[in-house]
């Protein structure tokens, strides 16, 4: 009898011992935030269009206020710590995991926009897509590791792995391609299209770069824009360059203000204010600034020139606007057999040893002006020409004679003949002036002679008319 009445009392303490602990538990489940999710856990359809499957999708949801509506997760902890965010679609495994108030995200792939809390309209499609974003809104990834680093920046999209890859605060970018804008992190409204285009921009802002590996390491530059692959391929800091074509301003690295057009133009260039025009166009130029190549690859060290066409490569030139327009106060313009273009300067500023040309000049007395026709290739109308020989001009003086790449005489320097013409006229001119002085001179005397023979003519005149009176008295 004792024997019972003490089981029964042993079994009644270790009721009253599971009923105190079974009460403990409830009050404090009671009291923890989980309380307020739905129970169980959601597990199919739900309140207000929310939908989750997969263990602990939208584990904390609360269905209490009607606007926590249209959720979507499927996959492990896809949207656990969501409470009431709205319009959201989760879709791998812990997926949106941190989101929290942020509504109408889209993410697509394994821990994709993972710390998103308050974010909003960002999707996601891709591993690790957006993972690091916190509360940045408008953004679109898609790609493996896109966007993964963001947090705060804005209105970025990514298309290709790892495409704006370590953006954190940078906004309005636009990368498509393996790698494109990887490593920027705070430059904004960059657009980046091509494999590795922009690849390690980071503060630089307002770029664009097509083609791949198109401003590859741009780091800080702005405004720069860059169509063809590995165009500006080098540009560090560089500014407002503009290049078109492959490996066009691929060296450039800090040169600003540049534009180059065509496969490998200004290719070296690291200087400012360039332009190249064609395949190759500045190509030799590495130091340089303030020139203007069109079809020709121009010359190292080239400062303050104009560069058109090629030598050997392009024969005659054609510019409309030239031919009948009078310029009253012009001057002359000389073309170097290199196909350097100038004029004849004639202020003293720029000469030395000025001195009088006196008997220079008389060489052109042996010249041999001839008239002839240029060769049928060069004049097929024959026109009838006048002037010199280069070759025989070069026997007399070969200061007179312009020679072209070889050293062979090639044309006459004109102008140097017209100011020996010049020089001989005006010693002749002075030649003339002293004899016409002396015949000036000789008509005086001769007009002083002949009043003297007139008078001396009067005067016997005179002594022949007048009375013998001597002879008459004898």
């Amino acid at each position: 009898m004792k024997t019972t009445i003490l089981q029964s009392r042993n079994s009644m303490n270790r009721s009253h011992v599971r009923l105190a602990l079974l009460l403990i538990s409830l009050a404090w489940f009671a009291l923890s935030p989980l309380a307020r999710a739905v129970d169980p856990p959601p597990d199919g359809g739900y309140p207000h269009r929310n939908t989750a499957e997969g263990t602990d999708a939208l584990f904390n949801l609360d269905t209490s206020q009607p606007y926590v509506s249209d959720n979507t997760a499927t996959g492990f902890d896809a949207l656990f710590s969501n409470t009431i965010g709205f319009g959201n679609t989760a879709n791998g495994s812990q997926a949106l995991y941190s989101n929290i108030t942020g509504g109408n995200n889209t993410a697509d792939g394994v821990d994709a926009l993972y710390f998103n809390t308050t974010g909003s309209g960002n999707t996601a499609t891709g591993w690790t897509a957006l993972q690091s974003n916190t509360t940045a809104n408008f953004n679109t990834a898609s790609g493996y590791a896109a966007l993964s680093k963001n947090t705060t920046g804005e209105g970025n999209t990514a298309n290709g792995a790892l495409a704006l890859f370590s953006n954190t605060i940078g906004a309005n970018n636009t990368a498509s391609g393996f790698n494109a804008l990887e490593f920027n992190s705070a430059g904004s409204a960059n657009t980046a299209t091509g494999e590795s285009a922009l690849l390690f921009n980071i503060t630089g802002s307002d770029n664009t770069a097509t083609g791949s590996q198109a401003l590859w390491g741009n780091g800080f530059g702005n405004e720069n824009t860059a169509n063809g692959s590995s165009a500006l391929f080098s540009n560090t800091s560089g500014n407002t360059n503009t290049a078109i074509g492959a490996g066009a301003l691929h060296t450039n690295e800090i040169g600003s203000n540049n534009t180059a057009a065509g496969v490998n133009a200004l290719y070296k260039n690291t200087g400012d204010n360039n332009i190249a025009l064609g395949v190759s166009a500045g190509f030799n130029l590495h130091t340089g600034d303030n020139n203007i190549y069109v079809g020709n690859a121009g010359n190292n060290g080239d400062h303050n020139k104009i560069r058109i066409g090629t030598v050997d490569s392009h024969k005659a030139t054609f510019i409309a606007g030239i031919s009948g327009v009078t310029v009253p106060a012009g001057v002359g313009v000389i073309v170097g057999t290199d196909g350097k273009l100038g004029t004849v300067v004639s202020s003293e500023r720029f000469k030395d040893a000025i001195k009088p040309m006196d008997k220079a000049s008389e060489v052109i007395h042996s010249l041999q002006p001839v008239t002839f026709r240029y060769k049928k290739e060069l004049d097929p109308d024959g026109i009838p020409q006048f002037g010199l020989v280069a070759e025989d001009v070069a026997k007399v003086n070969s200061d007179l004679v312009a020679r072209d790449d070889q050293g062979k005489p090639y044309s006459v320097r004109y102008e140097a003949v017209n100011a020996m013409l010049l020089n001989e006229f005006l010693k002749e001119h002075r030649t003339v002036q002293e004899l016409k002085t002396t015949v000036v001179q000789q008509q005086r005397q001769i007009d002083a002679l002949t009043a003297g023979l007139q008078k001396v003519s009067a005067q016997i005149e005179l002594n022949k008319s007048a009375p013998q009176t001597v002879q008459n008295s004898q």
